[in-house]
């Protein structure tokens, strides 16, 4: 029961963060892009101090530092390189215009569903491995959740729907969370073991949103100064250094 109230809690607190984007509204491009970028380099920093700092030393705990392990780790990193590849779902935050185009909003709005299934599912396994973990793969998620949903709102309002009916469908396509949540409980209480196979499955999805997806975004601004840089590395040092931290509630 308590890693039910744990997971459902956390899903729920993600999928309120789909109503952030109407934030954004009162800012202009040049300070709505300087907070996305500080928010991309943060959320790398979380990312890949959950998995090296959390995951992984679980995976290898629980299921051995073997093959088999390995492979699970691959898996996940190729899940999220299909999901990108054939749904058109990827991690974007360079606003929407006529200079750079994104999917339109159906088919945002279904890859990001997936996309939030699984985050959902991610979440429950790590917290059926422990409440640590649990608690910091949520924290990893939101980092990398505010600057998508950002960005998903812009895709929407840009395709023409108006601000409320925006957030009211972004905040549905959020919700699916809570389904992915639901779904991994339950197999998780009916097939022995289920959540630890998530979890190097985790590891490897949140290098491949680091890694293929959300540095990439750091580097496209030319000419860049060597003040941003800097920047971008303390707020990445800055979310490995708050994984780091979590593991004393371990």
């Amino acid at each position: 029961m308590e890693v039910w109230v744990w997971t459902i809690g956390s899903v729920v607190v993600i999928s309120l963060i789909s109503l952030i984007g109407v934030v954004t509204l009162s800012l202009n491009k040049t300070k709505l892009r300087a907070m996305l970028l500080f928010m991309v380099s943060f959320a790398v920093g979380g990312l890949f101090g959950d998995a090296f700092i959390h995951l992984l030393p679980q995976s290898f705990e629980a299921l051995g530092a073997n093959l088999k392990t390995s492979l699970y780790i691959l898996l996940g990193f190729f899940i999220f390189f299909i999901l990108e590849k054939f749904i058109r779902w990827r991690h974007c935050h360079i606003p929407t215009s006529k200079e750079h185009m994104h999917p339109v909003a159906a088919l945002n709005l279904i890859g990001d569903g997936v996309h939030n299934m699984l985050d959902g599912m991610i979440v429950a396994g790590s917290f059926a491995a422990s409440v640590p973990i649990g608690i910091a793969t949520t924290l990893a998620v939101i980092l990398h959740e505010i600057p998508q949903e950002i960005g998903d709102f812009g895709i929407l309002v840009y395709s023409g729907l108006p601000v409320k009916k925006a957030l009211f469908f972004n905040f549905l396509s959020a919700l699916t969370a809570v389904a992915g949540a639901i779904i991994a409980l339950v197999l998780e209480s009916r097939i022995k073991g289920f959540a630890t196979y998530l979890l190097p499955i985790t590891a490897g999805g949140f290098l491949y949103i680091g890694g293929s997806d959300l540095i990439p975004e750091l580097h496209k601004e030319d000419h860049m100064k060597i003040s941003t840089s800097v920047t971008q590395l303390a707020a990445i040092m800055l979310g490995i250094g708050i994984m780091a931290l979590l593991v004393f509630i371990e």
